[in-house]
Formats: structure tokens, sequence, C-alpha cells
């Protein structure tokens, strides 16, 4: 009897001893659905990063009914993938979501247009219909057309937007001259659609000086003011930035992992492997710390929006070092 009772008894104190070690949980909600634009932080599940940091983390795929914003807002997960313009505006609007993190150093934002619809520089806009991302990605479209002191309300002059669905049709079907695509996804789309690359006209953000950063990693503010919110936050950068220099490094390795994470099963290894590729393109250069210069220049694009800028006022606190100081250091 009395062995039983010490069985149980270390048994118990077994338990308690795991319990006070059980990894922290943590949520991150992607942007889009489970692809290579999200490789680090599935090499970094994979491949034991996080584990290594004790924490147990759950991806949520996003989608095309998915806002990551109100995801985050309403406590759904701890942390978001967005785009810092999209991020700016929720934020003006009293969503208080604060950059921790900007793994894309890059944009891979583009205007994708036909050669054959009349397209070959910006002078060919005016009168043209232009595919457009909206759910926050219109922000920076919007800003480089007041630059360009292009309406975007189909009057004379100006360009008619077309809400563009989550794929190319538009400018395969001839609704529209031009669509939105991104140099890892889209754009080979309408490659693989049959056009080739001498048929079409691009028009990098990057190139045109409006670029603004994209999937940067958010937290709410209110959170960073908990030390235990904080330190969780270090530690998944920590692996995160880890994962997405081992996905640089072994671009092919990253795309077999996401295809493995992908439970749609909607993903083709050729895609997932060339989307990898140009990925590794947008990260390279980052060490996960955010870019004064880089966060300067997305707030200048953003509020050079003529009537209607996206944001009215450059924020304040948008943004901290807190973390990838304490994580990279």
């Amino acid at each position: 009897m009395k062995t039983i009772r010490t069985l149980a008894a270390s048994a118990a104190l077994g338990l308690s001893a795991f319990a006070a070690h059980a990894a922290d949980d943590v949520t991150l909600q992607l942007k889009w659905v489970t692809q290579a634009q999200f490789a680090g932080y599935y090499v970094a599940l994979d491949k034991g990063f996080y584990e290594e940091e004790d924490l147990n983390v759950t991806i949520k795929p996003g989608g095309p009914d998915i806002a990551p914003t109100q995801v985050l807002a309403g406590g759904g997960a701890d942390v978001t993938v967005e785009w810092m313009p999209a991020a700016l505006a929720a934020r003006e609007k009293g969503l208080p979501m604060v950059n921790i993190a900007q793994p894309f150093k890059s944009s891979g934002m583009m205007l994708t247009c036909r050669k054959d619809a009349g397209v070959t520089s910006t002078d060919d806009f005016a009168g043209k219909t232009l595919g457009v991302w909206f759910f926050g990605n219109e922000f920076p479209f919007l800003s480089w057309m007041s630059q360009l002191g292009i309406a975007t309300d189909g009057s004379d002059g100006g360009v008619t937007v077309l809400k563009q669905g989550f794929n190319v049709d538009p400018i395969l079907q001839g609704q529209a001259a031009c669509v939105s695509t991104m140099t890892y996804n889209e754009y080979w789309q309408i490659i693989d659609a049959g056009l080739t690359p001498e048929e079409l006209q691009v028009f990098k953000y990057e190139d045109q000086g409006v670029a603004t950063l994209e999937d940067g990693l958010y937290v709410l503010e209110e959170n960073l003011a908990d030390p235990e919110f904080e330190d969780k936050m270090v530690r998944f950068v920590r692996a995160s930035m880890k994962g997405w220099k081992y996905a640089e490094e072994n671009p092919d390795e990253a795309a077999e992992i996401v295809l493995d994470n992908d439970a749609s099963g909607a993903q083709t290894e050729k895609h997932q492997k060339r989307m990898m590729g140009e990925v590794a393109k947008l990260t390279a250069g980052s060490n996960g710390a955010l870019d004064p210069a880089d966060y300067e220049r997305t707030v200048a694009s953003l509020l050079s929006g003529g009537s209607d800028p996206v944001i009215s006022k450059a924020p304040e606190g948008a943004w901290t070092h807190a973390i990838t100081d304490k994580a990279l250091n």
C-alpha cells in the first residue's frame, strides 16, 4: 500500500512538474491561405524552432472572408500577419495595432497589364479599367493613383476600378487592361494561363516609389504592456526569423513543408517552389527588425492620397523595436 501511495505521489509530482513547464500557447493569424508566402512560420513549426522556445504555436490560415485585423481585434489570435497600410488604417480608426517585426524587406506588389490593351507606361492608364484588390490591399494602389494625378472614380481622364477577386480572370477575359498581382503568385498564374512575359507590362510598386511594407507581424498595443506576453513575442519572433532564414537557404525544402501543412490540398509543388523562390527575394536583407526608413516611406505614400488619403496624419506608436531588440541581440 505504501508503495502504491509513493508511486501515486511521484506521478502527481511528475504531472505537476509537466504542468509547470507546459509550453506557452501562441496563435498566429495569416493574411491568406497556406502557401509559401508564410513559409517561415511553417518551417519554424516543422523544424521545432517554436518548441525550442517553449512555445505551442497554432497557425490559422486566412482566406477571402477572413480579415486579420478583425481576428486580432476579436481576440482570435495573439499576433497576425498584415500589410502595413491596412494596419495603419485600422490604427487610425481605433484599433491600436503595433508592428513588432518585419520579416519582409521588399514589396511583391505589382500591376500587371496587357500590352495589347494599350498599356506600356503609366501615361496609358487613363480611360482603362484596372483590377484592384480590396480588404485593405487597395490602399497602396489608391495612393499611387493620387500621386499620378489620376482619378479613380471612372471620370474622364481617370481610371475605372474593378473590384478584383483573388484571381486573374479579368485580364484573361478582357474585362480589365491591368490586374493586381504579386511577384510570387498571381503573375505566374497569368503566365501559366498562356500569356508570355513579352506580352505583359508590369509596374512594380517598388520601382514606382510607392511600395509599402507587407507581411509584418502585428499585435495589440495593450497586450505589450504584459511582461509575459512580451516575453512570448520575443521568443516567437526569434523562432520565426530562424524559420525564415532557413526557408531562404532551403527554398525547395521549405516549399515541401508548406505543402505538408496545406490541409486544403489545393497547392501544387511546382507553384509553391516557384513562389518560395520569389518570396525569398522579399525577405532577403531583413533580420526581422523594422527599418524606420521603410516605415517612413510607407507613411509618406499613404499620406499622399490627395483629398482622400489612407491615413490623415502620421501615426504615433505604430511600431516598436522592443521585441526584436530582445529577440535578435
